[in-house]
């Protein structure tokens, strides 16, 4: 999986992602503990993260659970990162 990454203050994230051997744009719009995945346009999912720090595909196309846990990994990660000027 790649991990090519672009995120938004809003909410949004975008990256890149293998799916079915192919690198395909990964959109995901976080509301809370939900994650919507729109996959190259066609495929589309709902991700719930759960208290114990898992997720669990809720709805939409089934994805493999390395992707969930690649989508997860991408989302969680780029919240915690503070970015350049924390003054640290």
């Amino acid at each position: 999986m790649t991990d090519s990454f672009k995120n938004t203050t809003d909410g949004n994230y975008e990256f890149t992602i293998n799916y079915s051997e192919r690198e395909l744009t990964c959109h995901v719009q976080r509301e809370g503990d939900i994650l919507r995945v729109h996959i190259d346009n066609n495929i589309n999912a709902e991700i719930e993260l759960q208290p114990d720090g898992s997720a669990v595909q809720i709805s939409g196309d089934d994805l493999p659970a390395s992707s969930v846990e690649f989508i997860k990994k991408q989302v969680i990660e780029n919240d915690m990162d503070p970015g350049r000027g924390s003054g640290f």
